[in-house]
């Protein structure tokens, strides 16, 4: 089940960037980043409500709570940086090089998380990269 959610963030994330492109066209990338943040949230709390699960923060480890206020610190820069590229980029070639972020947490993943490092994610990795650079050159 778990790869059909990440096909639709792959669908949606795709989405993001087009729709934004369209959106950002003369407006603030700062303003823009604020604007679907707020949207987000409403998004996220909603869902929260309507599933019933704002009784588990109180669950939260304090480790939870500062890895993901971490997370939301490198999520609100990243959004803010991606915003400021595609408004002064091209969504063609600003999508790949944000997309290298894949290759970045696969690394991430063998370094900090301790994961096996296998032929195929290294492979992948490689044909990640190769494709990034070939797209944006």
């Amino acid at each position: 089940m778990w790869i059909v959610f990440a096909l639709l963030s792959a669908l949606f994330a795709a989405l993001t960037s087009i729709l934004a492109k369209i959106g950002i066209d003369g407006v603030n990338s700062n303003l823009a980043t604020a604007i679907r943040t707020i949207v987000v949230l409403i998004m996220a709390w909603g869902l929260v409500f309507l599933t019933g699960q704002q009784y588990g923060i109180s669950n939260i480890t304090t480790k939870g709570w500062i890895f993901l206020i971490l997370s939301g610190i490198a999520t609100g820069l990243s959004w803010l940086f991606y915003y400021k590229a595609l408004q002064l980029g091209e969504a063609s070639k600003v999508v790949p090089i944000d997309k290298f972020s894949v290759v970045i947490s696969m690394v991430l993943a063998f370094v900090i998380l301790k994961e096996a490092i296998t032929a195929k994610t290294l492979i992948g990795g490689l044909l990640i990269t190769i494709g990034t650079f070939v797209l944006i050159l």
